[in-house]
């Protein structure tokens, strides 16, 4: 992956770019976790209702919006170089993966806010899809790196497994 390595020391180079696989990663690791924190938080305030969960759905997708911003913002500052004129639009636009990765926690939600599925219990299915997502990207990550599929599988189990644990901290501390 050389277009994701630091920017080089050359003042007048163009700043760092993030390869796909890089922001697809983070996104989406950033983003499973984000779903399923704010499930947890939103559902332990008795949302419970189809207009709730409608709420839910909005709420977190201003969220992840606000989040890909945010870290959009940070990279631009973070690597202080000459720009060209639209390369902060570029910079968040490349966030992308971030809010594609709570859109299937947002479906859920909004699902249920549309009476297609019973509103209680959600952060259950929401966490379990989230788990899901992060055991994919690092099983995927483990193959891109040549591992078996064995041990990626391990690898994707034990990503699942932080995921987890990053979540239930989320829950537990708020």
């Amino acid at each position: 992956m050389a277009d994701s390595t630091a920017a080089t020391a050359d003042p007048g180079a163009p700043h760092r770019h993030h390869g796909t696989r890089e922001a697809v990663l983070f996104g989406g690791v950033y983003g499973a976790v984000l779903a399923s924190s704010m499930v947890a938080a939103l559902s332990q305030y008795g949302r419970t209702t189809p207009v709730g969960r409608r709420y839910d759905a909005a709420w977190l997708l201003v969220t992840a919006l606000a989040s890909a911003l945010a870290h959009g913002y940070a990279h631009y500052i973070a690597e202080r170089s000459p720009h060209r004129r639209w390369d902060v639009l570029r910079t968040l636009r490349d966030e992308w993966p971030l809010v594609t990765a709570v859109l299937p926690t947002v479906f859920i939600l909004a699902g249920a806010g549309w009476h297609w599925w019973p509103a209680k219990g959600l952060e259950y299915p929401a966490f379990a899809l989230n788990i899901a997502i992060l055991f994919g990207l690092g099983l995927v990550t483990a193959r891109w790196s040549d591992r078996s599929w064995p041990i990626a599988v391990l690898m994707g189990m034990g990503d699942a497994l932080l995921g987890a644990i990053v979540v239930v901290a989320n829950a537990v501390i708020k």
